[in-house]
């Protein structure tokens, strides 16, 4: 991945985690304020990925897959040129470990 969509990414979702609507001005300012040079073209194209899809379901539509958040958002793009999604893995589910048990559990511990 080049510098100018990952630092789209991060401005997207310090956007979104602070509830504000992301709007290609405002990734632009944010990218500005963090000094990166970002060609013109990946805001508008963010913002318009952004416009069908929900944030949430890119976040976790890459849980299983190992990549970063950042990932999900700039991978959709950079994949599908029109912001085509790809298909997602299947999700595994973990098992839950048996608890072991502990003093407390027995009534009685150490320091009675």
């Amino acid at each position: 991945m080049a510098a100018g969509d990952v630092a789209i990414s991060y401005a997207c979702l310090i956007l979104y985690d602070d509830g504000i609507p992301i709007t290609a001005e405002k990734l632009n300012t944010l990218v500005k304020a963090a000094n990166v040079h970002v060609e013109p073209y990946w805001a508008p194209l963010f913002v318009k990925l952004l416009e069908k899809r929900n944030v949430d379901d890119l976040i976790l539509s890459c849980a299983s897959g190992g990549g970063g958040a950042a990932v999900a958002v700039a991978a959709a793009p950079a994949a599908g040129g029109g912001g085509a999604p790809a298909a997602a893995a299947p999700v595994e589910e973990k098992k839950e470990e048996p608890k072991e048990e502990s003093d407390d559990d027995m009534g009685f511990s150490l320091f009675d």
